[in-house]
Formats: C-alpha cells, sequence, structure tokens
C-alpha cells in the first residue's frame, strides 16, 4: 500500500474537452472537502469536478453530473489498482462542446487520474502497531535510546511504580523488534498491546 508525498496535477485533452487530473495526500473527509472547495476555486468555470476520497475508515465518491459509473468508479479503480491510502483524486472537467459516451468518459477520467499519478511520489505506508513498555526508572533512559534505534515513536509516557512508555512501532517485523528490545535491557521489559 502506498501514499501521495504532495499533491500531483496532470492535465490531458480528448476531443476538445480539458480533464484536469488531481491527486493530494488527505488524512480525513474534512480535510478533503476543503481541498475540493479550493479545487472549484481555483478552476471555477468547469462543468464537473468528479472526486473519489480514500482514507481510513472513509471513502466518497462523487460523479458530479457525470452519468453514473463513468467517472468516479473508474477513478476509485485506478486508486485501488495501484494500491493508493489517504487520497484525494479530483478530476476537474471543462466540456468541448463533443460528446465522448459512457466508454470514452471511463476512458477520459481513467486517463486524467493515471497522467496526475505519473507525476506523483508514492511512499510505502508502514503500518503501525501501538504497544505499552514498563521498565523500571533506572532503566527509561536506555529504553528510550533502544526505541529511537528500533525506528519506534514515544507517544506518550506515564509514571506509576514503573515507568510506562506507549511507543508506535512498525507492525511488520513487531515480535523480533519487541524480542530485540527485551534482549537490549536484559529480560526487564513488560510489553503489553495497547488496545
Amino acid at each position: 500500500m502506498f501514499q501521495l508525498e504532495a499533491m500531483a496535477c496532470a492535465e490531458v485533452e480528448i476531443r476538445k474537452s480539458r480533464f484536469i487530473g488531481i491527486v493530494q495526500p488527505v488524512s480525513s473527509r474534512a480535510e478533503a472537502e476543503a481541498a475540493l472547495r479550493d479545487i472549484r476555486q481555483r478552476w471555477p468555470d468547469a462543468r464537473h469536478y468528479c472526486a473519489v476520497l480514500l482514507c481510513d475508515g472513509d471513502s466518497m465518491l462523487d460523479d458530479d453530473g457525470e452519468p453514473s459509473g463513468t467517472a468516479a468508479k473508474p477513478m476509485y479503480n485506478v486508486l485501488q489498482h495501484r494500491e493508493i491510502a489517504n487520497v484525494l483524486a479530483v478530476v476537474v472537467r471543462y466540456f468541448g462542446g463533443i460528446k465522448l459516451g459512457a466508454g470514452g468518459l471511463v476512458r477520459a477520467y481513467t486517463q486524467a487520474v493515471n497522467a496526475a499519478l505519473a507525476e506523483a511520489s508514492l511512499l510505502p505506508v508502514v503500518r503501525m502497531r501501538r504497544v505499552r513498555l514498563a521498565v523500571d526508572f533506572s532503566g527509561e533512559a536506555r529504553l528510550r535510546r533502544l526505541c529511537h534505534e528500533a525506528g519506534a515513536t514515544v507517544l506518550e509516557q506515564r509514571y506509576a511504580e514503573r515507568v510506562w512508555l506507549t511507543v508506535a512501532l512498525p507492525e511488520a517485523g513487531l515480535d523480533a523488534t519487541l524480542a530485540g528490545l527485551a534482549d537490549g535491557m536484559a529480560g526487564a521489559l513488560e510489553a503489553k498491546p495497547d488496545d
């Protein structure tokens, strides 16, 4: 699975209609809606603003007046095929006076999103897991150093009879990472999933 590093844009012309493909990273529906408003302001005279949102726990497909299934669905298929998440894809269409038919529209919207993705930089998505780690006070500094070396991000700490660090670790190789942390702490480490 991949995500975009930054917004990318490309334009294709098909039988006098302009299709401007835009892809940008988003993390929520609210962020996507704000981006779509900005796009509508940037290209105010367009006929259609077809959009697809794919982000954690949310999605949206909007044909914006194009015949059902001819715009958003093909755009969605491109994003799914390329395994891209946390993305807003918008195709802005300026109608050129020649009707393209259903098949022509599907090809045009697919081509516009592919053209925008060709301009984009993709980053692999690293799935993270939250884990709570407990250690005696004297081992906190060493545990923090080991976490940093293992690529873990300390999200929060709690002090009680022991120090509890909630960390985010890459899901891939989680067991091996936890074993390495326990070895580095000479076994004086307690680990629990943070549910």
